[in-house]
């Protein structure tokens, strides 16, 4: 498999011959003005919509947030195939598939297999904070033959991960029959804003390693760690956190293909 790191939370995935795009945002740096804040983002992407060539589908954790589905990602989705992201996100968004935690949709491959794309639990943010911040999704993708890939989505919960790799080993996952996690494609980097009292939403740099415990022997590729004014621990900071935890982490570069 490969990930392009296109910036923020958006990445390109080639896993079983089809091309599988996370959270699009293609927007250029800008604010966006939102009730009683501002979101600032500091980097436009690494590569445009058209260097990435066809995309089967889109893996999109949540729509509510500018940082995860911005106007240009917006402007993709009706030209995706198959768009698959929370019940919630179904109903605002014409042409999207909601998956249920635990819900699996197969995708054809071109060699006549499937891909499995199961929903997953994610939370963004500290419990309870569904009012405030929206449902969220993470994914899992497996299939016979292909590397089993994790992809958290904006989720700040161990404890998610952990039931997560649990039912896994435990062979409960319907439709699933991977028993561990091959990669996992962590959003990090602690984003902070005025809600929930600064509390963090996304997966702080310790929190990350304990994910990457439970997670082992997973190669970890973190992204959604930059870009973004409201992210307080970037790359430097996560990495460090895993070289002092003894701990492997595979930081994937910008806009240039990662071969895994």
């Amino acid at each position: 498999m490969k990930i392009t790191h296109v910036g923020g939370p958006t990445a390109l995935i080639s896993l079983g011959g089809l091309s599988l795009l996370t959270d699009p945002a293609f927007d250029q740096p800008r604010e966006y003005q939102l009730p009683g804040r501002v979101m600032t983002k500091l980097t436009g992407p690494a590569l445009g919509v058209a260097e990435l060539g066809p995309i089967d589908a889109v893996l999109l954790s949540h729509d509510q947030h500018k940082d995860n589905l911005d106007e240009s990602g917006r402007e993709l989705l009706p030209s995706i195939p198959v768009v698959l992201s929370t019940p919630d996100a179904a109903e605002r968004i014409e042409g999207v598939r909601g998956l249920e935690n635990w819900e699996s949709v197969e995708l054809q491959r071109p060699d006549g297999g499937v891909l499995v794309v199961t929903g997953l639990p994610a939370r963004h943010g500290p419990e309870g904070c569904e009012s405030v911040t929206g449902i969220v999704t993470g994914f899992l993708l497996s299939g016979d033959g292909i590397p089993t890939v994790y992809v958290s989505g904006d989720n700040a919960s161990v404890d998610l991960v952990a039931e997560i790799t649990q039912r896994l080993k435990a062979g409960t996952i319907p439709g699933v029959t991977a028993r561990t996690v091959d990669v996992a494609i962590l959003f990090a980097g602690a984003a902070r804003t005025a809600l929930l009292d600064g509390a963090p939403l996304t997966l702080t740099s310790e929190a990350a390693v304990e994910a990457a415990r439970r997670l082992a022997p997973a190669v970890i590729v973190p992204i959604h760690t930059e870009g973004w004014a409201h992210f307080s621990e970037g790359p430097d900071i996560l990495a460090k956190t895993f070289a002092d935890a003894g701990l492997p982490l595979q930081l994937p570069p910008t806009g240039e293909p990662l071969s895994l």
